[in-house]
């Protein structure tokens, strides 16, 4: 197959399934669904991979970086104000077990120690496989990610929702 048409395929599958994941109402539904459609397509072997033309990530990186940028607002530096307590121990605590089990995960299983780290780390699917294309190693910690990625999407509503009543019939 022409690299457009393949490259438009796996572009059509993440759109399908990106838009038919909106149904299913979970937080961040089009880019778990995107990625789940482009991915199993990817992962059937049916396709070859897809050869993004040349400046494509530099784009994407681009855009990914500006619409997380328009979601810092004002009220955004406010909150942050009262809670860089929070956002410090959390990140801090984050970081440091995202190498502990890299590590662990690295000795323990016998994967690469940069696929380990990266697949670890607290970042989000995005920008952590750009970080592990740099290495070499994008796909895999992509995949990391993408079931990281999907099973908190689909565990954490369910928890939140579950305890939001009792911790507010606490107060």
């Amino acid at each position: 197959m022409h690299p457009v048409a393949t490259l438009l395929t796996y572009l059509a599958a993440g759109t399908a399934v990106g838009l038919l994941a909106l149904l299913s109402r979970i937080p961040a539904a089009p880019l778990a669904g995107a990625l789940l459609g482009a991915g199993l397509l990817s992962m059937s072997g049916r396709l070859d991979s897809a050869d993004w033309p040349s400046g494509t990530r530099t784009v994407l990186e681009i855009g990914i970086g500006t619409v997380i940028g328009t979601g810092l607002t004002r009220a955004s530096f406010e909150q942050l104000q009262a809670l860089w307590r929070p956002a410090l121990l959390i990140t801090v605590t984050l970081v440091v077990t995202g190498i502990v089990i890299g590590l662990w995960s690295s000795r323990l299983l016998g994967i690469d120690p940069v696929v380990a780290l990266l697949g670890a780390a607290p970042g989000g699917i995005s920008g952590m496989s750009l970080v592990g294309a740099e290495f070499g190693v994008g796909a895999a910690v992509a995949a990391l990610h993408a079931v990281r990625l999907i099973t908190v999407l689909l565990v954490l509503p369910v928890v939140v929702r579950l305890l939001t009543p009792i911790t507010l019939g606490n107060s």
